[in-house]
């Protein structure tokens, strides 16, 4: 999150001693991934045979008028799991 505000893609506000957070200039839609799995767990007869693997940190993808560089943690997605309603894959 501290990088996401870093950029520009959050806005901090205070209003009231009330923060809140406002999508940045040109950005249309922010979506919390989370994890992103690696390796499925192995599941047989309702029990975990193996754990399932992710990816390192926090994932989420940013809808935005303007390319904002992530450098070692920008991930290039080339098969979407999800879309924005009024865009294709």
């Amino acid at each position: 999150m501290k990088d996401l505000l870093k950029k520009g893609v959050y806005v901090e506000t205070t209003f009231n001693e009330v923060t809140s957070l406002t999508y940045g200039t040109g950005i249309h839609a922010v979506v919390e991934i989370g994890q992103i799995v690696l390796t499925p767990a192995v599941i047989e007869d309702m029990l975990i045979i193996t754990d399932a693997t992710y990816l390192d940190g926090h994932h989420y993808d940013v809808m935005s008028e303007q390319s904002i560089s992530f450098g070692k943690a920008e991930i290039e997605v080339n098969n979407p799991k999800h879309n924005f309603a009024g865009y294709n894959k």
